[in-house]
C-alpha cells in the first residue's frame, strides 16, 4: 500500500480510506462483523479510518475494533449533525463542539482524534467561533488536526483567512463529494484546496452505489440502497444512462467498474484519499482487489468524453447544497416586491 501526505500535516495516509458509516445501525447492525471488516482493512494496509458522530453507533464499532491497534491508525471523525432530540446537540457552536468531542472520544475509546472535521457548514454560527473552539481542542491535545467537509470554495477561503487573521488553527483538509458522475469539485474546490495545501478526502467515489454496476437501465433497482429515503438519484435516468456507457468502457478495457471508479478519483493530483464505505466483507474485498489499479491516459480521456471535466450528471440526493438552495425565502423576493413595475411615461 502506498502512502500520501495529508495536506501539509506531515501525516502519511493510504490513498484508500475506510469509511465506517455503514458499520453499525445505519447499515450493517452486526457489530462484530463491523469489527472484522475494520480489522481486514487494517490487515490489508489501510491506515486511514473515517466516521462521524451522527452515523448511529459507528463510532462505537470503530472504537471496539481499534483496541490494541489505535496507534497504527489515522483516525478521523466529524461533528455537526444532530445526535439526539436536544436542539443544542448539533451545529458548530463552541458549546456543542466541546460536548461533541468528549462524546466522540468516549465512543472511540481514545484520548485523541487525529482529524476532527466540521461535517457541514453551519450558517448560524460564525466561522471564528468554530475555529476558536477547534483551536482550543488542538492546544489541549484532544485533536491533532482539523478539517471541513462540503464547504464551497468561498467558505474554504474565508476560513483560511480567518485563521490567518486571528491566529487560529486552520482547516487542514476538506471532504467533498467526488466521483466520475459528480465532477463539479474539479472547477473550484480542488484548485482551492491545492492552493492552500489542504488534504482532500473524497466521499462517495462510487456515486452512492451507482458505480457498482448494480443499477441498470430497465431494471427494478430494488435493493438495500435504492429503497432507502434520500436515494432518488439511483433512479435518475440520466445517471443510469451514463453508467451504462461506463459499464461498456469497463468491459472494453477489462477493468471492473468499481475499480475504474476508485482509480479515477485518486488519479486527480488534488485528491489525497478516497473513502470506501463497505457494508459487507464482500464489498470490502472488492475494494481491496482494486487498490493497485492505475488508469492510463487513454482510459481517463475516454471517461472525460463520457462525463466532461468539471461537470456532473444529475446529483446525489444527500449532497449538501446550502440554505440558499433549500430555503425558498432566500432565493425569492417577498411577494410585495415581485409586482410589475409601473410603466414609465414616454
Amino acid at each position: 500500500m502506498q502512502y500520501r501526505t495529508l495536506g501539509r500535516t506531515g501525516i502519511k495516509v493510504t490513498p484508500f480510506a475506510l469509511g465506517a458509516m455503514m458499520l453499525g445501525s445505519l447499515g450493517n447492525p452486526d457489530r462484530q462483523e463491523g469489527v472484522r471488516i475494520i480489522h481486514r482493512a487494517l490487515d490489508a494496509g489501510i491506515n486511514f479510518v473515517d466516521t462521524a458522530d451522527r452515523y448511529g453507533d459507528s463510532e462505537e464499532v470503530v472504537g471496539e475494533a481499534l483496541k490494541g491497534r489505535r496507534d497504527d491508525v489515522v483516525l478521523a471523525t466529524k461533528f455537526w449533525g444532530s445526535v439526539d432530540d436536544d436542539i443544542n446537540h448539533r451545529g458548530a457552536s463552541r458549546r456543542w463542539i466541546m460536548h461533541a468531542v468528549e462524546r466522540s472520544l468516549r465512543n472511540l475509546q481514545t484520548d485523541h482524534i487525529d482529524l476532527y472535521q466540521l461535517h457541514r457548514p453551519d450558517p448560524e454560527t460564525d466561522i471564528d467561533e468554530t475555529l476558536s473552539a477547534l483551536t482550543d481542542l488542538v492546544r489541549q491535545g484532544k485533536v491533532l488536526a482539523i478539517g471541513s467537509s462540503s464547504m464551497r470554495g468561498s467558505e474554504i477561503v474565508e476560513a483560511q483567512w480567518m485563521s490567518e487573521r486571528r491566529g487560529f488553527e486552520r482547516f487542514r483538509t476538506e471532504q467533498p463529494n467526488y466521483s466520475i458522475l459528480d465532477r463539479e469539485i474539479e472547477r473550484e474546490i480542488l484548485p482551492v484546496t491545492q492552493r492552500y495545501g489542504m488534504g482532500t478526502l473524497v466521499y462517495s467515489p462510487l456515486a452512492g452505489g451507482m458505480l457498482t454496476g448494480r443499477y441498470r437501465a430497465g431494471a427494478e433497482n430494488d435493493n438495500f440502497r435504492s429503497t432507502r429515503t434520500g436515494m432518488r438519484h439511483l433512479r435518475d435516468e440520466r445517471r443510469i444512462a451514463t453508467v451504462e456507457r461506463l459499464i461498456a468502457l469497463s468491459d472494453e478495457v477489462g477493468i471492473k467498474l468499481t475499480h475504474l471508479a476508485m482509480a479515477f478519483v485518486i488519479a486527480h493530483p488534488g485528491v489525497t484519499s478516497a473513502i470506501a464505505g463497505p457494508r459487507t466483507m464482500e464489498q470490502l474485498e472488492d475494494t481491496l482487489a482494486g487498490v493497485d489499479v492505475a488508469l492510463p491516459d487513454e482510459v481517463l480521456d475516454r471517461i472525460d468524453e463520457i462525463v466532461p471535466p468539471g461537470e456532473s450528471v444529475g446529483a446525489m440526493d444527500m449532497v449538501y447544497r446550502g440554505p440558499e438552495i433549500g430555503t425558498s425565502a432566500l432565493r425569492r423576493r417577498p411577494a410585495s416586491e415581485r409586482t410589475a413595475a409601473e410603466p414609465t411615461a414616454a
